[in-house]
């Protein structure tokens, strides 16, 4: 039957022969040509990929024994434990923001599945912190109310390595804490002891196995983890209908009724979307909603892992049939690289959950963004909100009302849903055609790998597919959701415009080295200190972008290469003569928050960094204003920030960014003046030095300063009446703007 399917897929699917791309005969296709069609291993069939690419090979199928992941020259899932590997790594992120290190601190936990499975097995020996205190799959119930947590561990592993024979009835009872048993989900009853009624929180003496089930599920535990089948939680607004698995129907319970306060979904389907909408709300300890993301976040990694294992087959059968590489060695290749792309696929896990962390952090500001990135899915007709339980534009306008944002789990859609809208904007674009973009095509591939077969990824048959993936995973990543499709509305920027804009941005700050410095403490750093850090280089990421989207015009587009070539070396100049170019006040001030994030665990060359970053945001125009005047950027700093002081222009950008922006009108309208402050603050810099090219900065501001007295006194006469009377509207800032325009000329 596998292969019947397999055969009939392939009867009508695309080829690529000698480069072009051939359509079967007797098929008449009304859409593009598409010849990419994989097979992903799953329960069932993951013993199958072998008899998939052995049909490939007789159809003369492109893919050859890429077609099918995991076979006997792919990666093996449940070895590398990639899928409970990617997942743990959400569940890690909910923890740290619990204030609890699951690699240090016990924890308990409930689980669906036994220890002979991929994913709950690899899952609950991701910690040996783990106690686990009941689990159930379609044979047995496990109880254990209060395990041993190292004595439990060993055992969880002995039973692992038993493969398909460890089932909880191979558990040795010896090793159960008082009170604890195993139970077969045929009893027609199974008593519940005293201590096993505290672990659950439940009074009944009695309860048939369906109950018990049902009973774990609400269980008032740290980390419900699903690593089995079948889906056993709905929401209450939901019917088990609803729920489309007739067989978890006796043991399913609503989302608002389980207690964990962290689910992880290494496994499919466990829950409908609308019950983990329902527990991160109403779930989870007291009510007051639980941690979880969603299954396709959460078990990302093994779906992840298979794209590598095809497109490396992809780059390396190219090498094959060049002569350059024996199909025995390309096998021996793989196996070498297996470290590299296990690295890479839970990074990519990590950035996942830490973007959804940040959004969940500030979803109530940004209602307005979810919106339009909404609309804009749906004007694509890529989404349907009702298909994925998002609210209504009624339901969006009164939860900003509310002073609610989304939760995790439509974040969760959001972010999946935004990757793929930008990156078919991006395949419709010149971007992946720009070399400017080959440094991801490279990185996505492991070091040996692009040692000796770089020169073939120009001939990769989805290079351009996958410099669009990646380059829109890497900003949704890192700025979130609505990063491209806000400015995108704001400014009438095309995506491709704002991904190249963030290119420029990301790499002249060398955002990339700052993000993963501050990565690399949030194990041992305090939590908010670490949201600090990382929202500080977010923000200087996205101002720098919003000023090249804004000054290098889209026709021609940004040259990403040469515009990081000519402002990259100027940037570290800046930001290591940053902490000298101020007041002593200003320096003070910003010494005292680098000793606050040093006191909560901050290294301290990453707090000094921080506290200074800030300013940072003004490097672009500091630059333009050194290359048009042929000044060095430090003397071109110290004339910009001597002016900002003397005519008070840093009081007037925070009065701008004080202004209430409830609607979007407001928020372009803030961002706009906003823009015209930074704007006039270049070009008084850049005229001050022009008009006294061989005085030094400090007396080149004085000199223009001098010669423009009377609108500098009219500038000076509206900051102090806002001052005074403490009322930095709209109005009276309009007015200072407009006096601070006439200064600049």
């Amino acid at each position: 039957r596998y292969s019947t399917l397999i055969r009939g897929m392939l009867d009508v699917t695309d080829n690529i022969v000698a480069g072009e791309v051939v359509r079967p005969e007797g098929v008449r296709a009304f859409d593009e040509d598409d010849p990419y069609l994989v097979v992903a291993a799953d329960k069932g069939t993951a013993a199958l990929s072998d008899t998939a690419n052995a049909i490939a090979f007789e159809y003369g199928f492109w893919l050859g024994d890429a077609f099918a992941s995991g076979g006997s020259t792919g990666y093996d899932h449940k070895a590398l434990g990639i899928t409970a590997r990617g997942a743990w790594e959400s569940v890690r992120r909910h923890f740290r923001e619990l204030g609890h290190d699951t690699e240090r601190k016990p924890f308990t936990v409930v689980g669906i599945g036994d220890m002979s499975g991929d994913v709950f097995g690899n899952g609950m020996l991701r910690s040996d912190q783990i106690r686990l205190v009941g689990a159930f799959d379609h044979r047995n119930v496990f109880l254990d109310p209060s395990p041993d947590t190292a004595r439990s561990f060993v055992e969880r592993q002995r039973l692992f390595e038993l493969g398909a024979a460890g089932s909880w009835a191979e558990y040795d009872p010896s090793v159960l804490s008082p009170g604890g048993g195993i139970f077969s989900r045929s009893a027609k009853s199974i008593e519940l002891t005293e201590q096993v009624r505290a672990a659950l929180g439940v009074n009944a003496l009695t309860l048939t196995p369906a109950e018990v089930c049902q009973a774990i599920l609400r269980a008032p535990v740290d980390l419900l983890w699903n690593g089995g089948i079948g889906t056993v939680v709905k929401a209450a607004t939901e019917s088990d209908a609803d729920a489309l698995d007739r067989s978890s129907d006796a043991i399913r319970v609503d989302g608002h009724e389980v207690r964990a306060r962290v689910v992880g979904e290494g496994g499919n389907l466990g829950f409908t979307h609308r019950a983990r909408i329902e527990y991160a709300s109403i779930g989870g300890h007291g009510g007051e909603g639980g941690l979880i993301n969603a299954d396709f976040l959460d078990n990302s990694a093994g779906v992840d892992c298979s794209d590598h294992e095809v497109n490396l087959k992809i780059l390396l059968d190219l090498a094959v049939r060049r002569g350059e590489l024996r199909h025995e060695e390309r096998d021996d290749l793989l196996a070498e690289v297996t470290d590299d792309v296990v690295a890479h696929v839970l990074y990519d896990s990590f950035l996942q959950a830490q973007i959804l962390s940040q959004e969940v952090r500030s979803s109530a500001t940004r209602v307005f963004a979810y919106e339009d990135l909404m609309a804009a899915l749906e004007n694509a007709r890529i989404l349907r909100r009702r298909d994925e339980a998002l609210p209504t534009t009624d339901e969006m306008a009164e939860r900003r009302r509310g002073g609610r944002g989304l939760v995790r789990p439509e974040l969760a859609v959001l972010v999946a849903y935004a990757k793929r809208l930008l990156t078919d904007a991006l395949l419709e674009s010149d971007l992946p055609d720009e070399t400017a973009f080959d440094h991801d095509v490279r990185t996505y591939f492991p070091r040996p790998v692009v040692a000796r077969f770089g020169h073939l990824i120009a001939e990769h048959p989805l290079r351009r597919e996958l410099i669009a993936t990646l380059a829109a995973n890497d900003v949704v990543d890192a700025l979130g959701p609505t990063f491209v499709s806000g400015l995108s509305g704001e400014l009438g920027a095309e995506p491709a415009e704002v991904v190249r804009a963030f290119r420029i941005a990301r790499e002249v700050t060398g955002a990339t080295q700052r993000w993963l410095e501050i990565e690399g403490q949030v194990a041992t750093i305090d939590a908010d200190a670490a949201w600090r850090l990382l929202d500080g280089v977010d923000d200087l990421v996205a101002g720098v972008a919003r000023w090249y989207l804004l000054h290098t015009g889209p026709h021609p587009p940004a040259d990403v290469e040469q515009t990081v070539a000519a402002a990259g070396d100027a940037f570290v100049t800046l930001a290591e003569a940053m902490p000298g170019l101020r007041s002593d006040a200003w320096r003070e001030e910003h010494e005292a928050l680098a000793v606050e994030l040093i006191d909560a665990g901050v290294p301290d060359e990453i707090a000094h960094r921080h506290a200074f970053q800030r300013a940072l945001r003004h490097g672009p125009d500091i630059i333009a204003v050194a290359q048009a005047t042929d000044r060095d950027v430090v003397d071109v700093a110290r004339a910009f920030f001597d002016l900002g002081e003397r005519l008070g222009l840093e009081w007037l950008e925070q009065e701008v960014l004080a202004l209430p922006a409830t609607t979007r009108v407001q928020r372009w309208a803030q961002q706009a003046l906003l823009d015209d402050v930074l704007d006039a603050r270049r070009v008084l810099a850049e005229k001050a030095l022009e008009e006294s090219p061989d005085a030094e900065p400090a007396a080149a501001v004085d000199a223009f300063l001098e010669a423009r007295e009377a609108p500098r006194r009219r500038l000076s006469s509206v900051a102090r009446a806002l001052r005074a009377e403490g009322d930095g509207e709209l109005a009276g800032l309009t007015l200072a703007i407009r006096h601070l325009r006439g200064l600049a000329g």
